[in-house]
């Protein structure tokens, strides 16, 4: 049985960052390119979410709640929840992530419960 798949408003804006930016630099073709290619890897989380791997930055708080693919530089972070794959945060992987994961998912977490 395939697993929803949800973005939080967060990663949505991510998305919308990246393709803009991409577009600024890169032209809209790429952008086209690169939104297509995310797009996949976070559709193919339906099928197999348990396939990512845990972010090291938070393996090193021992937080093992939060798996992430890749397109990269991309990086897709997100949570398995029973019959539900929740994308969290979609960022450029060169970037120093361990304050904006923690932050990111604590206050996914606090507005969750």
């Amino acid at each position: 049985m395939p697993f929803a798949v949800r973005l939080s408003d967060d990663a949505v804006r991510d998305l919308e960052d990246i393709c803009e930016y991409v577009a600024r630099v890169d032209g809209s073709r790429r952008a086209q390119y690169v939104l297509t290619r995310i797009e996949e890897a976070v559709a193919a989380l339906s099928a197999f979410p348990e396939r990512g791997s845990f972010p090291d930055e938070l393996l090193e708080f021992g937080i093992r709640r939060y798996r992430e693919v890749f397109f990269k530089p991309y990086r897709i972070v997100y949570r398995v929840e029973e019959d539900s794959v929740f994308v969290l945060l979609i960022a450029d992987g060169r970037r120093d992530l361990r304050t904006m994961l923690l932050r990111r998912l604590l206050r996914a977490d606090a507005s969750a419960q």
